[in-house]
């Protein structure tokens, strides 16, 4: 069986191919669970903290990564790897390595409940600065509904948190179904 796909595009139009994971409906409004068919990545870069043993993570502004994604994509090409500049996210297609226990770190973005384990695809230096590019271990799961066009898009933050409860609801149903 052929799995189903939609592609999700950004104000800049830019899209994103997702995999349907599953189709709800809330009030007569169809939701779709999407997950990109290629593996969403972020790029960071390293900054030393005063403890010399430690350095900490921060977020590449839109202006540092215009600079350095061109050399993030040749350093991932020698992987064989693809970086893209999708909607919503920056992703990467091709065989992922397996994952090093050693490369694998948890990162906090200081959101609640945001702590997730990823894996060091790679590191590289642009002007002395050191970043490196990070897969999530946890697939990225975005939830999509049809326009008055009939084009899927993001749902707002505020759609978001009205639906969260039938969310928590559909996955506990899924995981007790898988379970059987």
């Amino acid at each position: 069986m052929e799995e189903s796909t939609l592609v999700l595009k950004d104000d800049l139009g830019r899209g994103l191919e997702c995999l349907i994971e599953n189709v709800f409906a809330i009030d007569e409004v169809e939701y779709y669970l999407l997950q990109p068919c290629d593996t969403a990545v972020q790029i960071f870069q390293w900054q030393e903290t005063e403890n010399e043993d430690e350095s900490e993570l921060l977020d590449v502004t839109d202006e540092e990564l215009k600079t350095i994604f061109p050399i993030a994509q040749a350093v991932l090409a020698e992987q064989n790897l693809e970086l893209h500049h999708t909607a919503f996210t920056l992703t990467v297609r091709g065989d992922l390595p397996e994952a090093d226990p050693d490369d694998i770190i948890e990162i906090d973005n200081g959101d609640v409940d945001s702590c997730g384990e990823f894996q060091e695809l790679c590191q590289f230096y642009h002007q002395e600065q050191a970043y490196s590019v990070f897969a999530a271990m946890e697939p990225m799961i975005l939830i999509a509904k049809l326009n008055g066009e009939g084009q899927p898009i993001m749902l707002s933050a505020e759609e978001m948190d009205d639906l969260q409860p039938y969310l928590e609801q559909l996955l506990d149903v899924e995981l007790a179904e898988e379970e059987v």
